[in-house]
């Protein structure tokens, strides 16, 4: 049976002991679901478009690795974080099994460019996330940059949502079977397509209550996988505080998209 991509974690790598938290819960509660799921550890380094210049951005490029290596070793997860310069590829895939395009950043030529050389040198994985402000029609063409290093069976596309101003993203379903017709995998971002960008003014707002009602769309819409970020206490955390999941709500979560997907895998 084929098994469905998760990509979980918190937002921003805050500490090596939170880090170490979250994965060793995820863990120890998707062990009965292990077999059904592809699981990669999530966390940003650094957070370079944060809505205001005074928010916490990660403990930067050396540190997150140390904390992303560390996580490997003790939990035995593999693990996915983004990059926003270049010249932070080839460090990033010596560590991470994944490597991430932030939506902002996916028509940045020189950047998908050097991503998938470095995930070709390191045998990774390709992520770019469409960005708020393409079509999925238009996804081919991060697909195309990609494919001169990389076979379709390293890259991702994850969608986050459609953007049309006031502080609002809008899930288009048509989009996965869209980017999957690229004949490379697409997952859904359910945590921060529920984010309401720029919402409180100097930092985003969200709609966590959205979270699991359309990434179950998602997944019956044909998404091969969800992305989505959790953390024990997501009121406390330095970022994406308004969307995160609670830990503690993560494995009903997960068990109830796993549902739809293999659901969908019979139709």
């Amino acid at each position: 049976m084929k098994k469905m991509e998760l990509m979980i974690g918190p937002c921003v790598l805050e500490s090596e002991q939170l880090a170490l938290e979250v994965a060793s819960t995820l863990v120890s509660e998707l062990g009965q679901v292990k077999d059904q799921l592809t699981i990669f550890f999530k966390g940003s380094f650094d957070k370079a478009n944060r809505t205001s210049i005074d928010s916490y951005r990660g403990p930067g490029l050396e540190e997150g690795l140390r904390i992303l290596s560390s996580v490997k070793e003790k939990t035995g997860l593999p693990v996915v974080t983004d990059i926003h310069l270049p010249m932070q590829a080839q460090a990033v895939a010596e560590v991470a099994d994944i490597l991430q395009i932030p939506a902002f950043l996916c028509r940045q030529t020189d950047l998908i460019v050097e991503a998938a050389q470095a995930c070709q040198k390191f045998g990774r994985i390709l992520n770019v996330k469409k960005g708020q402000f393409l079509s999925p029609e238009e996804a081919k063409n991060i697909v195309t940059k990609a494919q001169n290093f990389l076979s379709l069976d390293q890259i991702i596309l994850t969608e986050r949502g459609t953007s049309f101003g006031y502080n609002n993203l809008v899930v288009d379903m048509a989009s996965f079977e869209i980017m999957k017709s690229f004949g490379v995998k697409a997952i859904h971002d359910a945590t921060h397509s529920a984010q309401r960008p720029g919402g409180l003014g100097s930092s985003t707002a969200g709609k966590r209550e959205q979270i699991f009602t359309v990434g179950k769309a998602a997944l019956a819409a044909g998404a091969d996988g969800i992305f989505m970020e959790t953390h024990p206490n997501p009121e406390k955390a330095k970022s994406d505080a308004t969307t995160q999941v609670p830990l503690n709500q993560a494995k009903k979560m997960v068990e109830g998209f796993l549902h739809i997907f293999q659901a969908n895998q019979s139709l």
